[in-house]
């Protein structure tokens, strides 16, 4: 996990300069709030991804108005390419995580916050159905709160391929 973090191409998660012990600091953190639950997925058995899920009226979207009862909001990370990236790999593990925050978890709508200079997510998360009501201020970025429902994501090509 923290060669994930610590990655270039995970610079938006800033979190590149925290140390082995700050990530598992970090991670134990998410681990003990009630709030956010923290989600490691494998392709074919390998550790691949990271999914963050956490309750957006009680945790970093408090103050924002747009929040509705049932919304979850959700982080993802893919690990970096090694040297043979996998073409689809990202879509796939993005179309399923979405459909696990809807199947699994039971969220009405799926919230991402983006940083708007992160135009690879925000062409990922269009791709699965989230539409951006705005921009926000978030520590340390400014973002683009993003929403989708399970119909935005069922209609979406990554809901369509991933049916």
């Amino acid at each position: 996990m923290h060669a994930w973090l610590s990655h270039p191409a995970s610079s938006f998660w800033q979190m590149t300069d925290l140390s082995l012990d700050d990530v598992r600091d970090y991670l134990a953190g998410v681990s003990a709030d009630p709030y956010q639950n923290a989600w490691l997925g494998s392709v074919d058995g390998v550790p691949t991804f990271l999914v963050e899920t956490y309750d957006p009226a009680c945790l970093l979207l408090t103050d924002v108005p747009e929040i509705e009862p049932g919304d979850l909001g959700m982080h993802l990370l893919v690990a970096p390419p090694g040297d043979a990236p996998v073409h689809g790999l990202t879509s796939a593990v993005m179309a399923a995580t979405v459909r696990f925050c809807f199947e699994r978890l039971g969220a009405t709508r799926v919230v991402v916050e983006p940083d708007v200079a992160n135009t690879r997510i925000a062409a990922k998360n269009a791709a699965a159905g989230f539409r951006v009501l705005r921009e926000l201020g978030l520590p340390g970025k400014r973002a683009h709160l993003a929403v989708c429902t399970r119909a935005d994501f069922d209609a979406s090509p990554l809901g369509r391929s991933a049916a």
